[in-house]
């Protein structure tokens, strides 16, 4: 039985896919191991957005070749179908596979045998346009929460981004089959299901044709018995439409918690970056959640130093973060990319002022979450924890993505307790105790 070992860089997506491969490799016989464990065959799966894909690609293959030199070393992901004849120069490397092949690597590679008298890695890369055929996928690492993948691919055209370069088209499961995953993976045991793709809101696209929505997704799983909360992982505000917004509010199992991407604040950026909205739309989202649902938690992400940005339009961008209702960032620093619109767009950002943006939008992330859990608190909320134990504390998540931290408690690991928020600890975690006042964890 050979062993094989999986790791991971980059998004959500990226894990639920990972799972779904290693599962697998499972089926087929394999025994899937620790990294370090030395495997037989090591599977990296890259991304195209996390900085320095290279370096990091690179660094990863050194390791397993320290851990096992006879280990045969496959890489997927999106750097690999963006870079494969590159990867495959990387000493260590034995196959590279693009978007169409990874779900077919078992075949593709039969048996997993190294040659030594090959001089670089094969490439199994076809065209993008190949990558047409939608792959299942959904993560099972931790029994509190798997993230389902529901759509793959995009069409959106962001002068910024290689994922439509990476991924394909966009193109999606059907509700059925997503309905059913769910049930598969509420009988596992595990009570919280993160809905993730590349552009979940334009789930229904099969074939090019829309057939079915991403409201009659939340719709159907909202029905689904033995999970207890679904969490949109990230939605693109124009997408995200005032039916989605109130079906969320009145829900059963859709939790008060949404990912929207912004990018900036500058109309002017906006239209750089070839975005489908501007920032009065944004706004206008932002104002039907709280309306709705006062309490939820809206996270937004942000790229600071893409070209053309001004100062101006990064004060412009920092001020309407500032003065609006959100509870924490995901800062992106800018990074050119091969191949996208944006690399031809001047002025270009010195990099010194692409940091210190970043930071000025962390500290701001900061208070942003800060002011939520603050208010927050004295209220009863649901919290899920989890199985991580540090120093004796154990931490979940309420409903609405406010992070609490307690004493261990064995009987608490994959349950669901209503506690009172009651203050902020030193690490900017909530603490709590019983609804019914009587102090049930408290730190030292």
């Amino acid at each position: 039985m050979k062993k094989v070992a999986f790791y991971t860089l980059g998004c959500k997506l990226n894990y639920s896919e990972t799972s779904g491969i290693s599962r697998m490799f499972e089926q087929r016989g394999y025994k899937k191991v620790a990294f370090n464990d030395q495997p037989d065959i090591f599977i990296v799966n890259t991304c195209s957005v996390t900085e320095n894909a290279d370096k990091k690609c690179r660094k990863i293959v050194r390791e397993a070749q320290a851990i096992n030199p006879n280990g045969y070393v496959a890489i997927i992901g999106c750097y690999a179908q963006l870079k494969p004849q590159e990867i495959s120069e990387i000493p260590g490397v034995d196959a590279v596979l693009g978007a169409a092949e990874k779900f077919r690597l078992i075949d593709l590679l039969d048996g997993f045998v190294k040659e030594p008298s090959q001089q670089q890695g094969k490439v199994f890369a076809s065209p993008i346009e190949d990558a047409v055929d939608y792959h299942v996928a959904y993560s099972l690492n931790d029994r509190t929460r798997t993230f389902l993948k529901v759509q793959d691919g995009c069409d959106y055209p962001c002068a910024y981004c290689t994922i439509p370069l990476a991924r394909g088209k966009s193109r999606s499961d059907t509700i059925e089959n997503v309905v059913k995953s769910a049930r598969e993976i509420a009988a596992r045991g595990v009570k919280e299901i993160v809905l993730t793709g590349v552009n979940i809101g334009d789930f229904g696209l099969q074939n090019g044709q829309r057939v079915e929505t991403f409201l009659g997704l939340v719709k159907a799983l909202d029905e689904v018995e033995g999970i207890e909360r679904f969490r949109i992982s990230s939605i693109e505000p124009n997408l995200l439409t005032d039916e989605i917004i109130a079906f969320v509010a009145q829900s059963k199992r859709f939790v008060p918690h949404f990912h929207i991407p912004l990018q900036s604040g500058s109309n002017k950026i906006l239209g750089l970056m070839r975005r489908r909205y501007r920032r009065e739309l944004y706004v206008d989202r932002v104002t039907k959640i709280k309306e709705l649902m006062p309490h939820c938690c809206i996270g937004v992400d942000v790229i600071v130093g893409h070209p053309g940005e001004t100062n101006d339009d990064f004060l412009e961008t920092y001020q309407f973060l500032n003065e609006l209702d959100i509870s924490y960032l995901h800062v992106f620093t800018y990074s050119e990319r091969p191949n996208t619109l944006a690399v031809d767009i001047k002025p270009v950002v010195p990099q010194s002022q692409r940091a210190e943006r970043s930071k000025m939008l962390h500290i701001l992330s900061d208070k942003k979450r800060r002011a939520f859990y603050e208010s927050q608190l004295g209220l009863e909320r649901t919290v899920l924890f989890e199985e991580d134990v540090v120093n004796g504390y154990m931490q979940g998540f309420t409903e609405n993505y406010v992070r609490v931290s307690v004493q261990y408690d064995p009987l608490l690991i994959n349950e669901m307790k209503t506690l009172r928020l009651t203050n902020i600890n030193a690490e900017g975690i909530v603490e709590a105790e019983e609804s019914e006042s009587i102090p049930m964890f408290v730190h030292n």
